[in-house]
């Protein structure tokens, strides 16, 4: 069973960040203030009633969406 959920920081608005959960997909607010610093783009984990950014799946994701583009223009 899995014990945290992943989400990404899909952007800021005013005092809230909207959150995506990366395997449902379900989209939440959550106030900044519950949250360490984050951007659009992070990636969060939610366990055990805390949020902590997880650098390495931010970078991982990042360089995928990356890679993805490339080959995109490439076809061009």
């Amino acid at each position: 069973m899995k014990k945290f959920e992943k989400y990404a920081v899909d952007r800021i608005e005013g005092k809230f960040a909207v959150l995506e959960n990366i395997d449902t997909r379900e989209i939440k607010l959550v106030e900044l203030l519950l949250l360490p610093v984050v951007k659009e783009k992070d990636i969060l984990i939610y366990k055990d009633g805390f949020y902590m950014q997880d650098s390495i799946e931010r970078r991982r994701r990042l360089k995928t969406i990356q890679e993805k583009l490339n080959k995109l223009k490439s076809v061009e």
